[in-house]
């Protein structure tokens, strides 16, 4: 196992160059479904947040509210990936949903972008069609592709909550 500290700046690094996640939860009825996002991710040196801008739909309050989790994978061509899963949360008062547009209108490139190009959410972070989700990891993982292309197995790191 992997100390946080040691994963949690890997994570970011290899997530926000790669950007766009596949994205899972699970409905009311059991079963999973997928969407790509672009989550954003905040290591302060203790703890690590991922934010998803995103809209308030039905079928997205319906899975959080029946299982408040998701699991976030990235992969890219080198086959680098990395994954969070976490414990999930709507963001839907004012002053934290101008946060997070503040956080991705000024993010770093690749993953920074001015959320008003998204035509739904042209009037803004207090819009009604604007919310976003707060991810708390309780697990990662970071694999880079050498480790299944070079047998570099000593550059997998995982991390758990709790150990």
């Amino acid at each position: 196992m992997t100390a946080l500290d040691r994963i949690a700046p890997e994570f970011v690094e290899m997530a926000h160059a790669i950007v766009w996640a596949s994205v899972a939860t699970v409905g009311p009825d059991g079963r999973p479904r997928t969407r790509i996002l672009h989550p954003i991710w905040e290591w302060d040196g203790t703890d690590l947040v991922g934010w998803i801008a995103t809209s308030p739909t039905p079928l997205k309050e319906s899975h959080l509210a029946a299982h408040p989790d998701a699991s976030v994978s990235y992969w890219t061509t080198t086959h680098d990936t990395c994954s969070a899963e976490c414990a999930a949360e709507w963001v839907l008062d004012d002053e934290r949903r101008t946060r997070v547009w503040q956080l991705f209108e000024n993010g770093p490139e690749p993953v920074g972008y001015d959320p008003a190009i998204i035509e739904p959410w042209r009037d803004g972070p207090t819009s009604a069609a604007f919310a976003a989700w707060r991810l708390t990891p309780y697990r990662l993982r970071v694999m880079p592709g050498t480790v299944m292309t070079q047998g570099e197995r000593h550059r997998l790191l995982t991390w758990s909550a709790g150990g």
